[in-house]
């Protein structure tokens, strides 16, 4: 029995060689280090160059370790380019103090604008991190925050790191670390405390360098020096002197009243509040000892004006209101509505066109069924449109109108400034030419050109001012329903143009530019559908004055008999031309048809006759022959092919390719293409009767003609041609058609390209737009325009990194606005970006505004101000040349006066004419010595008390005991109104204490 309980204790056995989670945690702090090369010394790097904190590429590393179940985050901070300079440096001796340790007493990157807030207080460049996951609680326990830094100790140990390591405690907002730094027989502890108040006996130097002492607890007298180092930051908030950022509107104007407001074709620009909020100030006494200042809490020596450094830096206002990028922001929104223009408009129209159906119905009837009583120059829609619009106007309130009239007028004027005076065909065509004019002067200005990269329109064509005008409309007169009834206005206007043959000013000539945007295509297709409408009219007249004459000559009896015929065809022509009223191709090419066989009467006297009158002849090819007559080759008047928009191409590339590849369908598509081709082959036939197929190949497609020298009969070397191999392929098109091409003149051929038809059609296009097609159409033109209006406010400013971010803008615009599909989401953040170019150059303003110098003063001060205005938006903080007596410094000195001034008036007396006075006075050293001001101004302190005061204290004493070695101490003190703060790293000898 004694034997199996002896058994039974021996499976009780405890395993303490399992690692418990502590080991474990400590063990993969330890990996970490490994991984990340910080173990052993590193203190070979040189000391850091000055400024290099802020100048320099700060890098972190991170990476997830754990705690039993709670998580950490261990990250790594380092200087880059230190790090990189100095790789591959030969190892330092083993009594060199590490890196860190070197670092708390250099004083070459004190206060650094822009570190995280570690580098600031201890003056590191290289440090481990630890701190809780992201939903995991504080550590706030003090056995939590010993169990932690023992951890970090045991690990600094066991790699040899000499890398400071922190673990940070308690609640975030509150940045409280803990930490250590190890080194052969040194040790560095860092300690923080925080408190909301400031005691009062530390509220001051005297009673901070109490603490630093006692904290060292050196014994050694005379005590070595303290290094001092302070800065004190003051505020300025009050701009009551630049209180309107943005010039003042033209009350005279159309627009008077807007603030910002600017005429029809000028985007607005700048902010509509102060871009700069704040102002700060920090005056530094970079080194100073214990014995030369002087601050308790009866007196200072710390006066701003004698410090010898300041430094500026400006706080922006969070996303001010600017007006180009409400302008964009709002014209954006617009393109993503879906309403119709009849859903938009309807409610105020369909009310009253129960009343005026009659009307508008009659109109119609007269169009269908004219009689002898109606005029012919009043059949015509835009006519019709115009009668009914006059009568639902009369009849509508003026407050139904979506848009002013007056507004809408002068819309109508800007877009179109033709209107304004009654001018005659042709003048209304050489002043729709005039934008072109210049064109090959334009064409060298890149600002011109920018049209081509963004697809949008050139900036004098009518598009371009459209879409400014349908943005400040949208904006100021009613939004969405404001731009309904500017477009509904806009298609009345072109058709009302395309009835009577008037040009569409601001529009190149020739056909559809395809490099612009679509809408452009489309006004461009119109005003080449009235050019040819204009041409075929100007023909007519011609040939009928030609008519008249020779009826005149030829007899009065003729003449009396043939008067009724010519008068019936005098009122037909009346209004616009009578060939224009039919869409049909059929019905035209009869009516021209006709008309030449009345010109050429003996064309049907005979075969033989026909054949020899040569017709549509436009000037001899090269001095060459026909082939088989002497009679020169003439080259004939051809049609111009028809323009084509590039979603017709689009469409008929479709066509083309719903043919397939069969043989069938290769020929049918051919035959389409080949329109022009058989046009161009009847005219070449009808200006050179007798010719052959390869006549016209010599003049259409030299190449296909092939000629080489061959010996005759009787010896003699002449030339001979044949048509090229294609051209003799069975069934080639061109044989075809020169087969089946008929004797033509181009003026008596079908039309390749309807005028009537096609524009029929665009403007049935134009009006089916809603509202946001519009937008959208124009909204190339819109960014075109807001580019332009940055580079030209940027080009007055001068500002580098505006400059540079509109180039990259140009380019990124160029891929966002050509794809037919848009993405909308990347052309939003596009339309930030430029808002965030206009708050830069608003901000760049509102600080020379500040910094401006008058004219009377010397020329190397105003360089200076630009300078510090300049660098003051690119860097983080700036210094001050000269410091408080400086051009920059004594402007920021008068600054905070006035402000003073009006704090202490509205303070204590709150009387607005004291305030102005107050604000209007002069400075003391402005009246000179013997004029200072008598009363309360001159009892205003110049500069308010600061807002947070900063002192670095720094020495190298021997700790703990007096034969240890002399080590680094360091003591960071921050003094705000709602925060005390101390940083304090004290090092420690662990060999001889």
């Amino acid at each position: 029995m004694a034997a199996d309980s002896d058994e039974s204790e021996v499976f009780e056995i405890t395993d303490f060689t399992t690692a418990s989670e502590w080991e474990r945690f400590v063990s993969r702090v330890e990996e970490v280090l490994n991984d990340w090369k910080l173990t052993g010394n590193s203190a070979s790097r040189l000391s850091p160059e000055k400024g290099s904190y802020t100048s320099g590429t700060w890098c972190e590393k991170s990476q997830d370790i754990s705690f039993a179940d709670f998580k950490f985050y261990i990250t790594h901070h380092f200087l880059k380019d230190e790090c990189e300079q100095d790789e591959g440096t030969d190892t330092p001796k083993e009594d060199v103090l590490p890196l860190a340790m070197q670092d708390l007493l250099c004083m070459n990157n004190d206060f650094p604008p822009r570190a995280h807030c570690l580098v600031r207080w201890y003056g590191l460049r290289d440090f481990v991190v630890i701190s809780p996951g992201t939903n995991c609680e504080a550590i706030i326990s003090e056995s939590k925050c010993n169990l932690l830094l023992s951890s970090v100790s045991i690990s600094l140990a066991n790699c040899g790191c000499q890398v400071p390591m922190f673990v940070q405690i308690q609640q975030k907002w509150r940045r409280m670390y803990a930490g250590e730094c190890q080194g052969p027989g040194v040790r560095t502890d860092f300690e923080i405390v925080q408190l909301r108040k400031v005691p009062s006996q530390y509220n001051h130097l005297s009673g901070l360098l109490d603490i630093f002492k006692s904290k060292i607890g050196c014994t050694l007298f005379p005590l070595p020096p303290v290094n001092i180092a302070i800065r004190f930051t003051y505020i300025l908030q009050d701009w009551q002197q630049y209180s309107w950022p943005q010039q003042p509107p033209d009350f005279d104007t159309l627009l008077g009243g807007e603030v910002g407001g600017v005429e029809f074709g000028k985007l607005p620009f700048g902010a509509c509040e102060e871009p700069i909020s704040e102002l700060h100030l920090a005056t530094t006494w970079p080194h100073l000892t214990e014995g030369i200042v002087v601050d308790n809490d009866v007196y200072s020596d710390l006066d701003p004006l004698q410090a010898p450094h300041w430094s500026v830096r400006v706080k922006t206002t969070e996303n001010p209101q600017c007006l180009l990028g409400d302008f964009l922001t709002e014209f954006f929104k617009l393109c993503c509505k879906k309403e119709f223009t009849e859903e938009v408009l309807g409610r105020g129209l369909t009310e009253e066109e129960g009343k005026e159906n009659s009307d508008i119905s009659s109109a119609l009837s007269k169009l269908t069924e004219p009689t002898a009583t109606v005029p012919i120059t009043k059949l015509s829609v835009s006519n019709m449109v115009h009668t009914a619009r006059k009568h639902i106007r009369r009849h509508r309130r003026i407050d139904e109108s979506p848009l002013n009239t007056d507004v809408l007028n002068s819309v109508l004027l800007y877009l179109f400034p033709d209107a304004a005076v009654e001018k005659s065909s042709e003048n209304m065509k050489s002043k729709t030419a005039q934008p072109n004019s210049s064109e090959t002067e334009q064409d060298k200005n890149s600002d011109y050109n920018l049209f081509l990269q963004l697809k949008s329109a050139p900036s004098d064509s009518l598009t371009y001012r459209l879409a400014l005008c349908v943005c400040l409309v949208n904006y100021n007169y009613g939004g969405l329903r404001a731009v309904a009834h500017l477009w509904q206005e806009f298609v009345l206007e072109l058709r009302y143009r395309w009835e009577n043959n008037y040009l569409i000013y601001g529009l190149a000539g020739g056909p559809p530019d395809l490099r612009c945007c679509l809408l452009h295509q489309k006004l461009q297709m119109l005003n080449c559908c009235i050019e040819r409408k204009r041409a075929r009219d100007e023909v007519r007249k011609t040939l009928e004055g030609s008519k008249d004459r020779e009826r005149r000559v030829s007899g009065g009896s003729q003449n009396s008999r043939q008067a009724p015929e010519s008068a019936a065809s005098a009122n037909t022509s009346q209004g616009k031309s009578w060939d224009s009223w039919s869409d049909s191709e059929d019905e035209f090419f009869e009516c021209l048809s006709d008309q030449g066989e009345i010109e050429a009467p003996q064309t049907e006297g005979g075969k033989d006759v026909s054949k020899s009158k040569a017709e549509g002849r436009l000037h001899p090819y090269n001095n060459m022959t026909l082939l088989n007559s002497t009679e020169p080759l003439y080259v004939p008047v051809t049609q111009e092919p028809a323009p084509m928009t590039e979603d017709l191409l689009e469409e008929q590339s479709e066509v083309l390719a719903k043919l397939g590849t069969s043989a069938e369908g290769t020929h049918l598509r051919a035959r389409m293409q080949s329109a022009c081709l058989l046009s161009d082959m009847e005219s070449f036939k009808a200006a050179n009767p007798g010719c052959v197929l390869e006549d016209f190949v010599r003049w259409y497609s030299p190449r296909d003609y092939v000629e080489e020298e061959v010996v005759d009969e009787k010896g003699n070397t002449v030339v001979k041609g044949e048509l090229s191999p294609r051209m003799k392929i069975p069934g080639n098109m061109w044989v075809e058609a020169w087969e089946t091409a008929r004797v033509t003149p181009a003026r008596r051929q079908r039309r390749l390209f309807d005028d009537t038809k096609e524009a029929e059609k665009v403007l049935h296009y134009l009006a089916m737009q809603k509202p946001a097609d519009v937008a959208c159409h124009l909204l190339p033109c819109m960014i075109h325009a807001a580019i332009l209006k940055l580079k030209e406010e940027e080009s007055v400013e001068d500002i580098p990194s505006v400059k540079k971010s509109i180039q990259q803008t140009i380019s990124q615009a160029s891929k966002l606005l050509h794809p037919p599909n848009r993405d909308y989401k990347k052309l939003e953040d596009f339309i930030n970006q430029l808002m965030v170019m206009e708050v830069a150059i608003t901000r760049a303003r509102s600080l020379k505004a500040k910094f401006s110098v008058s004219e009377d003063e010397k020329g190397e001060d105003t360089d200076e101000l630009e300078k510090f205005v300049s660098s003051l938006l690119e860097e983080p903080e700036v210094a001050v040349i000269g410091a408080g007596q400086g051009p920059a410094g004594s402007i920021i000195h008068r600054l905070f006066i006035n402000s003073q001034r009006l704090a202490d008036f509205t303070s204590d007396e709150g009387v607005f004419g004291d305030m102005e006075a107050a604000l209007l006075a002069p400075m003391d050293e402005d009246l000179g010595p013997d004029r200072k001001l008598a009363g309360r101004s001159s009892k205003v302190a110049d500069f308010p008390p600061p807002a947070g005061r900063e002192i670095l204290l720094r020495t190298c004493v021997p700790r703990p005991a007096p034969y240890s070695k002399a080590l680094p101490q360091r003591l960071f003190c921050v003094l705000m109104r709602d925060e005390f703060r101390l940083a304090g790293a004290f090092s420690t000898d662990t060999s001889f204490f």
